[in-house]
């Protein structure tokens, strides 16, 4: 079952390791077909199956644009490029080696969630053919024959995440950029994992959101919103309201289980009770992934600010390997 929240564009829930309402990944419709975001490998037979409900065979599709690289978003590119063998992948070009060689991405994903998991939820990662490849950079476009994708440079989540724009609509995909916004939910949490996100370029990728207006965002994580001013302002709220609770512990605390759990505590009532959000949230960023990502962030900051106490200098900011993500 899909949704075309503007025309010519098809929401497809990946059904990521199995759950509803997680992921998404778009058709765009053109004379060249276009996939915006793959998901894991585990979400191939699923969005290959609402590809196919929408009449497009594995020859049809002729690009894949992902936001980025980590695997709940392009884990599956691999795979994907396979099933469809004339589709040209798109990817910031400080990711495109992440896709041709993926297997740091694949260490540094099972030091994180370790191999239950990674097989569970994401499944193989499958490298993507060189020739198969282009890689962005900022202002770029994908020629779509009668409709075009312009690519935007928004790091700060990651260094080499992207912004996606649909000239033809105005519809603006935001990848991690603005977080995780489960529409039944109604919740808008961060999403700033190590090792490189970064609170300032994370602000000001949202302000370029804001400052374009487009009618409707198109989250990875999941689907369509058109209340846009008010989550553009609600993402920079809640990235420096964290922010704010981890720093403050810093100046006490170098643990890293002393400093989620302190975030944990002061940011749970932001999730209702008595349904299984706070679970679908945890599958996509974590309280411990954005502790760690807030930690790293301000011990780089020390270095140049030294706005923190001595105590920081200790490590309290080297998030351990087995939180990290791969930028």
């Amino acid at each position: 079952m899909t949704t075309e929240p503007v025309p010519g564009i098809r929401v497809i829930d990946t059904r990521m390791g199995g759950r509803r309402g997680v992921t998404s990944a778009y058709l765009v419709a053109a004379r060249e077909l276009a996939l915006v975001e793959t998901g894991p490998t585990t979400s191939l037979e699923p969005v290959a199956a609402g590809l196919g409900e929408l009449g497009v065979e594995p020859g049809d599709l002729a690009h894949i644009v992902v936001t980025h690289v980590h695997l709940d978003h392009a884990g599956g590119v691999g795979a994907f490029a396979r099933r469809f063998p004339n589709a040209i992948v798109w990817v910031h070009e400080r990711g495109a080696p992440h896709l041709v060689e993926p297997s740091k991405l694949v260490r540094s994903a099972t030091r994180v969630f370790g191999e239950e998991h990674m097989n569970r939820v994401f499944g193989p990662v499958e490298a993507v053919p060189s020739d198969r490849v282009r890689p962005a950079d900022d202002g770029d476009t994908v020629d779509l024959g009668d409709r075009r994708l312009q690519l935007l440079h928004a790091p700060g989540h990651a260094k080499h995440h992207m912004f996606v724009v649909d000239q033809e609509t105005g519809a603006l995909w935001t990848g991690d950029g603005l977080g995780v916004y489960l529409p039944d939910v109604r919740v808008l949490r961060p999403g700033m994992p190590p090792p490189d996100f970064d609170l300032d370029e994370a602000i000001r990728s949202v302000e370029l959101v804001a400052r374009r207006s487009p009618p409707v965002i198109m989250f990875s994580h999941y689907g369509p919103a058109r209340e846009v001013e008010h989550l553009c302002d609600l993402a920079i709220e809640r990235m420096r309201g964290w922010a704010a609770i981890v720093k403050e512990a810093m100046r006490t605390t170098d643990d890293v289980a002393e400093v989620v759990e302190r975030l944990r505590a002061e940011t749970v009532a932001e999730l209702p009770t008595g349904e299984d959000a706070g679970d679908r949230y945890d599958i996509l960023t974590t309280y411990e992934m954005n502790a760690q990502g807030l930690m790293r962030y301000f011990a780089r900051a020390h270095k140049h600010a030294h706005d923190l106490p001595p105590r920081l200098e200790a490590g309290a900011g080297d998030a351990p390997e087995r939180g990290m993500r791969d930028h």
